[in-house]
């Protein structure tokens, strides 16, 4: 298996488990404010990392632009509008509405990057996102997190737009990655310049921009453990999938969390995934399949 590809799916691993420690955190403090606070804990961490590995370095000034783009453009607004959809429409349908980012990415990198695949590749891409769809649906709504919230058109405009900013900040920074740009230093330009669009956005004291409810120990432990697994580990393995591998294959294969979820969810809540859940897992692996053997 191609080490780029793997490194996607290790990204989409992380983003699964980081789904349930997100949860309690987003209800808490409101959707911005969980996300501002994040973003703002990894952007202090990757800064330490990067100082310590010394691998700022190696930083071409010619990326620093594009990198900049995909930080507004895929963490600034694709995920803080995806938190606004999580907290509207809940994880399920929040989740399938993201995974359009794989066919849009796809579609983008053959638009704008001349990418193409093979119709074995193609396949693949479309399997994988059919069969998040049909898990991400076909779960059980019987959770208090599953209800909507407020009207639904809202819900799904706001997630079509995080699963646009999703595949439009790959896309972004995809050539600086194949450029060589060191995978870590790529994270903490793209999180620090979310963290400044959400410390302005905070500073004008709007009720939306400010966080919902008060900081607590356990809240802050969750936040922490949340951005460590998501955005240092994930969003790293993420760039470094972004240098060998072709942005809708790395996409398809990152947005894979709702199905590598399943287990995880039937451990914590003790309810059984629907017969159409383990169907749409299995679609998807057979995707995954098609993407590996090519």
């Amino acid at each position: 298996m191609p080490i780029h590809e793997l490194a996607a799916l290790g990204a989409a691993t992380c983003w699964a488990m980081t789904g349930l420690l997100a949860a309690g955190p987003v209800r808490a403090l409101g959707p911005f404010g969980f996300n501002l606070i994040r973003q703002g804990f990894v952007t202090l961490l990757l800064a330490v990392l990067v100082a310590v590995t010394g691998s700022w370095r190696g930083i071409d000034p010619d990326w620093l632009a594009p990198l900049v783009w995909s930080g507004l453009v895929g963490i600034f607004l694709g995920d803080s509008v995806l938190f606004f959809a999580l907290q509207r429409l809940g994880p399920r349908r929040t989740g399938a509405l993201f995974a359009m980012n794989a066919p849009i990415a796809a579609l983008l990198g053959w638009l704008f990057l001349g990418e193409t695949l093979s119709p074995q590749g193609i396949a693949g891409v479309v399997l994988c996102s059919a069969g998040v769809a049909v898990c991400v649906l076909g779960r059980g709504g019987s959770h208090h997190f599953d209800a909507v919230r407020g009207p639904v058109w809202i819900g799904v405009a706001l997630g079509l737009v995080a699963a646009v900013g999703q595949a439009g900040g790959s896309l972004i920074a995809r050539p600086a990655m194949a450029a060589g740009m060191d995978p870590m230093v790529g994270s903490l330009i793209r999180v620090a310049v979310a963290v400044a669009c959400l410390s302005a956005l905070s500073a004008t004291g709007g009720r939306t921009f400010r966080p919902a409810g008060p900081m607590t120990a356990p809240v802050a432990a969750q936040i922490a453990a949340s951005g460590i697994l998501a955005m240092v580990v994930g969003m790293t393995l993420l760039l470094f999938a972004l240098q060998g591998g072709k942005v809708g294959i790395v996409s398809t294969l990152s947005a894979l969390s709702p199905v590598l979820i399943l287990p995880i969810l039937w451990a914590v809540t003790g309810e059984r995934p629907t017969a159409a859940s383990w169907l749409g897992a299995l679609i998807a692996v057979a995707g995954m399949a098609l993407i590996f053997s090519r």
